[in-house]
């Protein structure tokens, strides 16, 4: 039996009954049932994450804007968080070992980054926008992870991304999945995509098996945009 995390007691922390909610009313019915991940979501402080002054929207059904006045630009160019479910429900499709090496392309406020670092050995991030590798670099300094190293560069160029990778996450969509990347993948490894174009986007799980890609789609979703990646040719006429 799933059973619910346990009521928060009263604390000094004032988030603590909004992360619970959280947990209860958006995570666990979209699917999310790893009790690792139910609980790393209702105890890692997502508020601590975004900009000063959105506090209290951290924990809305929404892609969270990151940078800039204009939230539906900011949105619209991929400096945004993903919605909170849609950021559990990758973790649980991740399966993550505590021996994993990951790398996640959009690092976005780090607040993902975060996640895994909870429950993966090392963690490169990549951003291609400076400020929000700033961003990211306080938040996670400010939450004591040191096992995740934030890398501004074009995670789309990825002949410069060195080493190989028991687990890759793409945190913003992608037009496919270029080969090269599944190539980063150990044996065994995961990598979780968001592929397509709106209005539906397929999550989908690439694993290396026996040398071999396989993949599979396991749930539609539309998210930000990623920087950089080829997009589906045009047509002429």
């Amino acid at each position: 039996m799933n059973l619910p995390l346990n009521m928060p007691k009263n604390s000094n922390d004032p988030h603590q009954l909004a992360r619970y909610n959280l947990v209860e009313q958006q995570v666990r019915p979209w699917d999310v049932h790893d009790a690792r991940v139910l609980e790393l979501i209702g105890t890692l402080r997502r508020e601590e994450f975004v900009p000063e002054g959105l506090q209290d929207l951290a924990f809305m059904d929404i892609q969270l804007p990151l940078l800039g006045d204009d939230g539906e630009a900011a949105v619209a160019n991929g400096y945004c968080m993903m919605q909170p479910r849609v950021e559990a429900r990758v973790l649980q499709d991740l399966a993550l070992k505590p021996t994993d090496n990951v790398l996640e392309i959009g690092t976005g406020s780090g607040y993902m980054a975060a996640l895994i670092g909870s429950m993966a050995k090392q963690v490169t991030t990549i951003e291609i926008e400076p400020a929000l590798v700033e961003l990211a670099r306080a938040n996670l300094h400010r939450a004591g992870f040191r096992n995740v190293d934030v890398t501004l560069d074009d995670g789309s160029k990825i002949s410069s991304i060195g080493g190989t990778f028991d687990a890759i996450v793409l945190s913003g969509s992608v037009h496919e999945v270029p080969a090269a990347l599944l190539e980063k993948l150990n044996e065994g490894g995961r990598l979780v995509a968001f592929v397509g174009d709106a209005p539906i986007m397929r999550t989908t799980v690439f694993t290396r098996t026996n040398g071999k890609i396989e993949s599979r789609q396991v749930w539609d979703t539309v998210v930000a945009r990623l920087k950089g990646f080829p997009e589906a040719p045009r047509f002429k006429f």
